[in-house]
This record gives C-alpha cells, structure tokens and sequence, in this order.
C-alpha cells in the first residue's frame, strides 16, 4: 500500500512572467526553484523550458498548456507552487489554475527588486504583480499559501524553508482528504467522550471502516504456533523494547498473534490509522493489552488511538503527515503541582518507541491489571517522554455546529519528575488555564494527539484554508480580520 505518510511529495511548478519584462529572470526562477525542490526530495511537473515562451506562462495559450499538463498528471500533483520573477501575467496564472481545477494547495512566490537594478531593462516589480493575482485568485475563489516575507528571493534560505513547509501542507491535505480510518470495536462503554459523527467525516472526504472484536479476537487465535510470519513478529517485539524477565514466552505469543492479525486488517482495508477497543474485553476474552501493537503502528507512521478514539486517530495521523514523525494519544491528566503553565500528559503504554525517546518497557498494563489480573495484561509500553518540542492537536465533529473543529498548539515536554506508572509526558504550554478554558466551553474531549517537533503552523494552513474547518490555534498570530461597524 503506498501510503501518504511516507510516499514523496509532488509539485506542479509555474513560472509566471508578463510579456514586456525582461526575460532573462524567468529562466534563472525556473533553475533555482527546481534545485531546491529536488534538493528537498520533492518531485515535481513542469513543462519543456521551450514549450513557451522563456519557459514561462504569460498568455492564454501558456495556460492551457499546462492546464493540460497538469490535468494529465492530476493523481500525482499535491500542490502548485508559482513563482513570478517579475510582476506576472494575472489573467493567464489565474485561468491556468481555473482550467487545470486541481483543488490542490498553492504557494505564491514574488522575488525581491534590488535597490540598484530598477531602470526600465532590470525591474521586477513583483512586489505588485502578487497583490494582483492574489485579488484575481479571491476573484475565482482560489486559496493559497503566503511565503514568509511578501517578496522572497528564490535561492535563499527563507524561500527553502518555505518550501520545505509548504510541502508538509500539501502531503497533510492530501492525507487527510481522502483519510481511511480504522475502528476495531465498539466504542468503550464508559467513555461517551468518544462519539463521533461518521457522516460529517464523510462529508469530508474521511472513511471509518468498522470491524467487530470478536471477528479479530478469532483471526488472532486462527494464526498457528509456528506460522513464519509469527516468528517475525516474536522478534520484532522482543527487539522494540525490554521485556522483564516474569513475563511469560506465552504471554509475549498472544500479543504477537493479535498484533499480526490488527496488521493484516489495517493492510487489507488500506487504512491509514486505526482506533482500538483497548480495554477491556479484549484483555478478557484473549488475554493480552493492544498497546504495543499501537506503538508500533505508530512507529512506522500508521497512527493508532486508544479507547476507538476515531477522532483521535484523525488527529494523530494530521501531526504524523504534517511532521513525517510518529505521533501519539495522550490524556491531558493531571496538574503538576501548583506550576501555572505545566500539566502531565499520560496514557496507558501505547507511546510509539521515538515519541517516548528512550528504549521503553513492554510489560503489563498496570490499573487495569490490578483490577482482572496482570497475566492477562501484557502489551503496555511504558516510559517518559523525554524533553524536547512538542505540537498538540485535536479534532472534534460538532454535530450542534454541523461540522469538523479542532485546536492546535506548541509546548515542550520536560525532563521534571513525575512518579506515575505507564507512558508519562510532563509538559509546558504557555497559558495553559487559557487552553483548558477553551477546551472545556468547547466540549472537546480529553484525549489530545501530540508529535514531537514544532508543526502548528503546517497543521492549522491544511485545515483552516484548505480544508476548511474551524480552527483554534493557541499561542499563534490570528489572521487579520476587517471590523464591521454596527448602525444604530
């Protein structure tokens, strides 16, 4: 299965140029951002530098061409990125992305005059060309993405970081469209925190495909003792973390035939992430936790959340495709003394192994296995998340509303203390009684996805311009808005 999470982006790539500017920045804008872009290991589709004038588009025929071009390779483009080394050609950019109807992110791109270079033969004027097309492209009800400054030089540093972003947004856009989720269960009984409504993701492009317990709990039992691709599994578990010497070669066998049975569902149904009735009938009626079965999904980039926490999956595979990291689920748990702006984020043991940042502990499931038994308890991965940055993010459907939310965020986990058993993660976000206020008047669920790394800005330009879902983004600069007056 090729999968978004680790499949190369491509970009379709226009040089836009208007007719009496000088041509000779057009080729040098074409050289620079292909170097980048291959250079970033992105692919790209573009057109013969000679099949328009000075490589460029700057007419209406220019725009069909590539419209056709980039019809033909439709499948492949996640995104558009046009560059205008000199002020542009509004009306042919703005009919070749009208004709081409990719619905794919753009980035727009408008390279720096120099202050020295600005007689008749060396202009750009740029700077103007992309308020122009950007009017037309709000004219044709068209998104796109700024770059950091409004006028960028294409071999810079800035322009490749801008790239770098722009490519993670279109790889979460196009992830998240056509998103194939998991549910292995029924929704965990105590827990109404978890509904979710199945149609408004389908409204969106996003599948849940459902299979029951008891169907997977008899392929995981179907699997024989000496099947090869058990004995893989055996090693590939024994080799994810330490195992203490109590457990059981039986024990450490069951988990190692359900997490092969949850590996040839998700394979065969094509899913991208995954939610799991965890506890606790599964513990019951087989005899072994899932969690490690999760964390090592998540390690490979096919998220997977407790609880059949859907829209926790969704959230985490948001932060696995904005960041190409392994992502988790975590409760916003406990406060951390009486630290204002700190709180300790934890769950059971499903922590994919680089989340946690050390080698972790595969043992048993500690509450849950007080309470039936530990023998039967065997799958937890445990550890403390070890300090670095971190995003959060969390998708909510909000039937009230008739729609998808969600909120994101950055913080950093810490290397402070915390005596608590299971997957541990004490963190910092800035203004952190402001978040929680927001969550709770809200009615978002206590469950939160978080990756390691900074990625709210890629998460929140997916899903609030591309996608367009309310967003709360914590911490950062909202959009400039026009005020309406009020008349009395």
């Amino acid at each position: 299965m090729d999968r978004t999470a680790s499949r190369r982006v491509t970009l379709g790539v226009v040089i836009g140029s208007r007719a009496f500017f000088s041509p000779a920045p057009c080729k040098q804008a074409r050289d620079e951002v292909l170097m980048l872009l291959e250079e970033l290991d992105v692919r790209t589709v573009i057109l013969p530098f000679e099949a328009t004038a000075n490589g460029a588009v700057q007419s209406i025929e220019d725009a069909r061409l590539y419209a056709d071009k980039f019809k033909a390779h439709r499948d492949e483009i996640d995104g558009l990125v046009i560059c205008l080394p000199n002020f542009g050609d509004e009306i042919a950019v703005a009919e070749l992305v009208n004709r081409a109807r990719l619905g794919v992110p753009i980035l727009l791109q408008a390279s720096n005059d120099e202050i020295n270079k600005v007689d008749v033969h060396s202009r750009r004027d740029a700077f103007c060309g992309k308020i122009s097309i950007s009017n037309n492209f709000w004219q044709y009800g068209v998104p796109f993405t700024e770059t950091t400054s409004h006028t960028v030089d294409i071999a810079s540093d800035e322009f490749a970081d801008d790239l770098d972003r722009f490519a993670s947004v279109c790889r979460t856009v196009r992830g998240l469209k056509n998103a194939r989720i998991g549910a292995i269960g029924a929704r965990t009984g105590p827990f109404h925190t978890m509904r979710y409504s199945e149609k408004l993701l389908q409204a969106s492009g996003i599948t849940v495909i459902t299979v029951d317990l008891s169907e997977m709990i008899h392929a995981a039992g179907q699997i024989s003792d000496d099947a090869p691709e058990l004995k893989r599994k055996l090693e590939k578990i024994a080799g994810y973390g330490t195992i203490p010497a109590h457990i059981k070669p039986e024990q450490i066998r069951k988990q190692a035939k359900w997490t092969l049975a949850v590996n040839r569902w998700i394979e065969d149904n094509q899913c991208d992430a995954s939610a799991i009735q965890c506890w606790r009938s599964l513990q019951d009626n087989f005899g072994c936790a899932t969690c490690v079965t999760m964390s090592m999904m998540g390690e490979e980039l096919m998220p997977s959340a407790c609880e059949v926490d859907v829209m926790g999956a969704l959230s985490m595979y948001a932060l696995t495709l904005s960041s190409g990291n392994p992502s988790a689920i975590l409760d916003w748990n406990n406060n951390y003394g009486k630290a204002k702006d700190m709180c300790v984020c934890t769950h059971c043991g499903n922590f994919p192994k680089s989340f946690i940042g050390n080698t972790p502990e595969i043992s048993e499931l500690d509450v849950l296995g007080e309470a039936i038994g530990r023998e039967k308890c065997f799958g937890a991965v445990k550890g403390k998340v070890k300090a670095g940055e971190m995003t959060f993010f969390r998708m909510s459907t909000d039937d009230r509303a008739g729609t998808i939310k969600s909120y994101v965020g950055e913080g950093e986990f810490t290397d402070d203390p915390f005596g608590m058993d299971g997957g541990i993660a004490v963190a910092r976000v800035n203004d952190l009684r402001r978040l929680m206020r927001f969550i709770t008047q809200q009615g978002f669920e206590h469950h939160v996805a978080m990756v390691r790394g900074h990625h709210a800005e890629i998460v929140k330009e997916a899903v609030y311009r591309y996608l367009g879902w309310p967003i709360y983004h914590h911490g950062g600069d909202p959009d400039p808005q026009l005020s309406t007056p009020v008349r009395f």
